[in-house]
C-alpha cells in the first residue's frame, strides 16, 4: 500500500444558478456534463459533475447551485485558484476563445509558467496553464478541437491560514514533494500527471466565509477502497480526525480539515460515473441514489431545469 496521492480527485464548489453555471463550464470552457445528481444531505439542491469524456479523477469539477446562498468571500481556508492544464500549444487558442466569448482575463507567470486568469459567472477564480505533460482530453464539444481542449486540472492554489501547516500535510501526508517558492506561494508535486500541482500561499491569509463562488472542499486521490482504508488510519496516526467512510456512489469518500482551514477529502477512483449510466449518455438524466429514488417526482419539481447548450460567440 502506498501513502502518497497522486493528485487531485476533484474540487467541489457553491454556485447560484445551474443553467449559467452549465453555459461556463460545458459551454465556454468544453468540459463534459457527466452528471447530473443532487446534494445527498440536501435533495433539493443539485450536485452537477463536469469533467473529460468519462469524469476520469484529476478532471472532475463538481457544483452545488444554491439560489438563495449568500456571497462567498474567497480568502484563507479555502481552494483559491482552481488551474486548468490544456496542451503546450493551447494557450493561445483559450486566450483567443475566452476573449471572444466575453470572459475577462489577466495573464500571470509563477515558476516560469504562464497562467491565463479568469473568474466564472459566480466569482469562482479559475486560470489556464499549458503544459506537456497529461493524457489528452477525447471529449469535443462547443467548436473546441480535442487536440485544444482542457485536459483536467493542472492543479491549485490552497489559500491558508496556516501555510507552514498546510505544507507539512501536503508533504507528510499527502506524500507530495516540495519543489520550491516563487511569487509568493510554495509548489508541491504528486506523482501522477493531472492535478499534481498544489500551491500554497507562503504568507498567512485572513480567513474567507463560505457562500456562492467559493470553493467548499478539494479531494485527493486514492487508487481503491482497500487504499482508501489504508489512507484514513495514515491520516488518524498524524493527528488529524477523518470522518467514516462515507458512499457516494461514484466514490467512496472520507474528510478532514487541516489546521490552515482547507477542508479536504480523500475520494476512490472508482466506481466511476458510469456505474448507472451509459458512457455515451453520462449526464444526460438526473440519477438519484436508490434510497431517495421513491422521492423522484417531489425532488425533480423543487429542481430548476437547465440544459447543456453551446454558445455563441460575442
Amino acid at each position: 500500500m502506498t501513502t502518497k496521492t497522486a493528485g487531485i480527485h476533484h474540487i467541489t464548489a457553491f454556485v447560484r444558478n445551474p443553467q449559467q453555471t452549465t453555459d461556463f463550464y460545458a459551454g465556454v470552457l468544453g468540459l463534459r456534463l457527466v452528471k447530473k445528481t443532487i446534494n445527498f444531505d440536501a435533495p433539493e439542491v443539485y450536485h452537477l459533475y463536469f469533467g473529460d469524456r468519462m469524469g476520469s479523477p484529476g478532471t472532475i469539477i463538481t457544483f452545488f447551485p444554491w439560489a438563495d446562498s449568500r456571497k462567498g468571500h474567497i480568502g484563507g481556508g479555502q481552494v483559491g485558484i482552481t488551474s486548468y492544464v490544456v496542451p503546450a500549444d493551447a494557450y493561445d487558442f483559450w486566450k483567443e476563445r475566452l476573449a471572444r466569448l466575453g470572459v475577462e482575463t489577466q495573464e500571470t507567470e509563477r515558476f516560469s509558467e504562464r497562467y491565463l486568469q479568469f473568474a466564472d459567472p459566480d466569482g469562482l477564480r479559475g486560470e489556464i496553464v499549458a503544459r506537456e505533460e497529461g493524457p489528452n482530453n477525447d471529449w469535443s464539444f462547443g467548436g473546441i478541437p480535442a487536440d485544444k481542449a482542457i485536459r483536467g486540472f493542472g492543479g491549485a492554489v490552497l489559500f491558508s491560514t496556516a501555510p507552514e501547516s498546510t505544507g507539512k500535510l501536503l508533504e507528510d501526508v499527502m506524500g507530495l514533494t516540495k519543489v520550491g517558492e516563487d511569487a509568493g506561494f510554495v509548489r508541491y508535486r504528486a506523482f501522477g500527471d493531472l492535478g499534481n500541482v498544489i500551491e500554497v500561499n507562503a504568507i498567512a491569509m485572513a480567513h474567507g466565509h463560505g457562500g456562492h463562488g467559493t470553493v467548499h472542499h478539494i479531494a485527493m486521490r486514492a487508487a481503491d477502497d482497500a487504499e482508501h482504508a489504508v489512507w484514513r488510519q495514515h491520516v488518524a496516526a498524524h493527528g488529524y480526525q477523518p470522518t467514516p467512510i462515507v458512499d457516494r456512489q461514484y466514490f467512496n469518500a472520507l474528510y478532514f480539515r487541516e489546521e490552515g482551514g482547507i477542508l479536504f477529502e480523500i475520494a476512490t477512483d472508482p466506481p466511476g460515473f458510469a456505474r448507472d449510466e451509459e458512457p455515451e449518455h453520462l449526464g444526460e438524466k438526473l440519477m438519484l441514489p436508490e434510497w431517495y429514488e421513491k422521492h423522484r417526482g417531489e425532488i425533480e419539481k423543487n429542481l430548476l431545469p437547465f440544459e447543456v447548450r453551446e454558445l455563441e460567440e460575442n
